[in-house]
C-alpha cells in the first residue's frame, strides 16, 4: 500500500511539473503514463493451480500441511480433508489430544475420525489457514482427501476434460 502511495505521489509531482511548464504534448505524455501505471497496478496475480487427470480418473497433487509435503486426491465427495494417521503423524499434528469421536463413511467402510484444524494447507500458490480437518485411526485410509472444506474457500474449481482448475481469491 505504502508504494502504491509513492507511485502516486511522484506521478502527481511529476505531473503537476508538467503541467507548470505548459507544455501540451508533455501533459498527454504524463496523463498516459499514469494512465498506464495505475491500470497494471490494479491488476492482481492470479492464484490459480491446475492440476491433470491421473490414469486412475483421480485428480492426485502434492500439497504442503504445515510446511510438510503430503500426497492428496480431490474428492468432492468429501465434505471435510480427511487425512491418514501416517500423514498427520508427519505434519506435527497433536495425534495424542485426538478424540475420534466423528462417524464417517470411506472407500473401506465405516470407522471414525477425529476433528482438528490445520494451521497451513498449500496446494501451489493456493495458501488457507486454520483449515477444518478429521484425522483417522492408524491403518483405516491409504489416501489423504482434499474435500470441501478447502475447495470452499476457493473463488472457484471446475473441471475441463482431464484439467482440474482451482482458483483462490486474489
Amino acid at each position: 500500500m505504502s508504494r502504491l502511495l509513492l507511485v502516486l505521489f511522484v506521478l502527481a509531482a511529476t505531473a503537476g511539473a508538467v503541467v507548470a511548464y505548459g507544455d501540451p504534448d508533455r501533459i498527454v505524455q504524463a496523463r498516459t503514463k499514469v494512465s498506464d501505471m495505475l491500470q497494471h497496478r490494479t491488476v492482481r496475480p492470479v492464484r490459480a493451480v491446475q492440476i491433470e487427470r491421473g490414469l486412475g480418473g483421480e485428480f492426485a497433487l502434492r500439497a504442503q500441511i504445515n510446511g510438510v509435503h503430503v500426497p492428496m486426491v480431490i474428492d468432492t465427495g468429501a465434505t471435510s480433508v480427511v487425512l491418514t494417521w501416517e500423514t498427520a503423524k508427519a505434519a506435527g499434528l497433536p495425534l495424542e489430544l485426538l478424540d475420534y469421536n466423528v462417524d464417517v463413511e470411506t472407500a473401506g467402510g465405516h470407522t471414525r475420525a477425529a476433528r482438528l484444524s490445520l494451521d497451513r494447507l498449500a496446494v501451489g500458490r493456493l495458501v488457507e489457514r486454520s483449515v477444518p480437518a478429521l484425522v483417522v485411526p492408524r491403518g483405516q485410509m491409504k489416501t489423504n482427501l482434499l474435500g470441501m472444506s478447502f475447495l470452499d474457500r476457493l473463488e472457484s474449481w471446475e473441471v475441463r476434460a482431464d484439467r482440474l482448475m482451482l482458483r483462490g481469491y486474489p
